[in-house]
């Protein structure tokens, strides 16, 4: 039994760890093009301002407010790719559910560590993966949007 628990457990490890390493690699793989900025203006997402702010090291209120706006932008995105039939292709299904896992599991890891004295450096560390995930569902959205071929003019 005490093997059992063992292997188990030596297990659970690693598939966190493969979890966490693809998740991160997701996110670092770069298109030709950037979306971010242009998604985020067309949708009213405060990404883009999030991401500002970040590169000031904010304080634990101010993160608390950016950690509001990311859940906000994230279940704005999260909506529209659920229901665009644009955005429904399958070699994105696993990606997406995986980036959205990860993107509840930081924020769960973000509202436990705001709690503790002195670890507002893992704070901003979820947030700044949080903000990486919402742009990475951003960009995508704008990539498929650019994919989409125009509408073809009736011949004459």
């Amino acid at each position: 039994m005490p093997v059992s628990v063992i292997i188990a457990g030596f297990s659970l490890l690693l598939f966190l760890y493969w979890f966490r390493y693809t998740c991160l690699l997701i996110l670092r793989a770069k298109g030709t093009r950037d979306f971010t900025a242009r998604v985020s203006q067309t949708n009213g997402l405060e990404l883009m301002r999030v991401r500002a702010a970040l590169k000031l090291t904010p304080p634990m209120e101010e993160l608390a407010a950016l950690h509001a706006a990311l859940e906000r932008d994230y279940g704005v995105l999260t909506g529209i790719l659920r229901h665009a039939s644009s955005f429904q292709v399958r070699s994105y299904r696993l990606e997406q559910w995986m980036l959205m896992a990860d993107f509840r599991v930081l924020s769960a890891w973000f509202r436990l560590v705001r709690r503790l004295p002195g670890a507002i450096g893992q704070a901003q560390e979820a947030i700044e993966e949080m903000t990486d995930i919402v742009a990475h569902f951003a960009n995508a959205m704008g990539e498929r949007s650019a994919m989409r071929p125009a509408r073809m003019l009736p011949s004459i």
